[in-house]
């Protein structure tokens, strides 16, 4: 998966398209709403690390850490040059 915004872009390790799948499919379960703010909220998520990726503080992991706002997930990152790699999408309570 590939997101752009402006000239940065954000990269996806391929187990994060599978995460996002899954979280997304449980929301959708509960409610099309449910998803659809989970999904939006990512992508504000995506485009503010894209937008300025230095500003988030570091995991223990050594990545930097995105927590979204209302659901109790968060994606790791780093910076690669001219891109954002996002490297892992997972629940707050997962390890």
């Amino acid at each position: 998966m590939l997101l752009a915004f402006g000239t940065v872009e954000a990269r996806f390790h391929r187990r994060v398209q599978v995460d996002l799948d899954q979280i997304l499919r449980r929301y959708r379960d509960v409610s099309h709403q449910l998803w659809d703010d989970f999904f939006a909220e990512f992508h504000v998520g995506v485009r503010k690390v894209v937008e300025n990726p230095r500003f988030f503080h570091f995991d223990r992991s050594g990545l930097r850490r995105y927590n979204l706002n209302r659901f109790p997930y968060h994606f790791l990152y780093d910076i690669r040059g001219e891109y954002v790699r996002i490297w892992v999408l997972r629940h707050d309570r997962r390890n």
